[in-house]
């Protein structure tokens, strides 16, 4: 059953001890009970204050032990309010207003902790798209990396997939890509979108392999001449285009490393397709109950 604080009265109330963040924690990452990481078992022994340790193997867990909380030097409740803060910007979220909102004394920590949160906002196994859908790309500008430039600008390419519910927008997925080549869209396309389903695609030969590899291919080819009807024959990969753009540019000032965009568009998209969530508590939920099904991510592996 989903459970989540509806408010930040809530929240504060919730998770106002150490011990109530990690049995928090521990529901999450255990919802039928504990399981024992190396065998399996259910039996444990309470070790401490922090461990368990299975009857069978010795094997000794903890609930953040495996997860991106793992050797954690802050407070589970600061993580957790930082969470909330994250799950609450509807305009996304910079490390200059995490550090501000929530005192902290280090910009790199919390570039580092925001880091680490967008990549629990891609929930392992995740279903592929399906349906009707529209696929095109589109550039972005990024601060550095080696991406294609125009003039001064730099400028990197990112595919997108928008399913289509009807006249409005479903489900949302993007990458960044070095190219447009049929390699690399049909690197995309297979581990995004499920066979048998609808893509709608311009003429570009990229998508060309799409015709009897278990999609259907929907293709409308424009010449030079017919390039601004595009926004009109894939409106909705457009429009999602077009928000992204406006997002990474108000939110972040176009300051996005290439290194690091497709965590960005990791977040954009976390965002994207919860954006009928009523509650803000339950995009908080998803980000934790996602937080402890990934592996850790030491500091020094984001910044590599």
């Amino acid at each position: 059953m989903e459970d989540y604080p509806r408010n930040q009265l809530e929240l504060e109330r919730w998770f106002a001890t150490e011990e109530a963040c990690r049995d928090y924690l521990f529901g999450l990452r255990w919802p039928d009970g504990f399981r024992c990481p190396r065998c399996g078992r259910s039996r444990v022994w309470p070790v401490r204050k922090l461990l368990f340790q299975c009857v069978s193997c010795g094997y000794q867990a903890s609930v953040t032990a495996g997860t991106i909380f793992q050797d954690t030097r802050k407070p589970l409740r600061l993580w957790f309010r930082m969470a909330w803060w994250l799950t609450g910007q509807k305009t996304g979220a910079s490390a200059l207003g995490l550090q501000q909102s929530l005192g902290l004394g280090s910009y790199t920590t919390a570039w580092t902790w925001l880091h680490k949160l967008r990549r629990a906002m891609v929930r392992p196994g995740r279903d592929r798209l399906s349906g009707k859908l529209e696929v095109d790309e589109t550039y972005v500008t990024c601060s550095s990396g080696t991406v294609r430039c125009q003039g001064k600008t730099r400028k990197a390419l990112v595919v997108i997939a928008v399913e289509e519910r009807g006249k409005g927008i479903g489900r949302i997925r993007m990458k960044a890509i070095d190219n447009a080549s049929a390699k690399t869209l049909r690197e995309f396309i297979t581990e995004t979108i499920q066979p048998g389903s609808v893509i709608h695609t311009d003429g570009c030969d990229g998508y060309a392999w799409l015709a009897g590899s278990g999609y259907y291919h929907d293709a409308t080819v424009m010449d030079g001449r017919q390039a601004e009807l595009a926004v009109r024959l894939l409106p909705r990969v457009h429009l999602v285009a077009a928000l992204l753009k406006r997002w990474l540019l108000g939110t972040h000032q176009g300051a996005v490393s290439y290194r690091y965009l497709d965590y960005y568009l990791d977040e954009f998209t976390f965002r994207f397709n919860r954006r009928g969530s009523r509650h803000r508590g339950k995009l908080f939920y998803r980000l934790l109950q996602q937080a402890v099904a990934i592996d850790p991510v030491p500091h020094k592996e984001i910044t590599r």
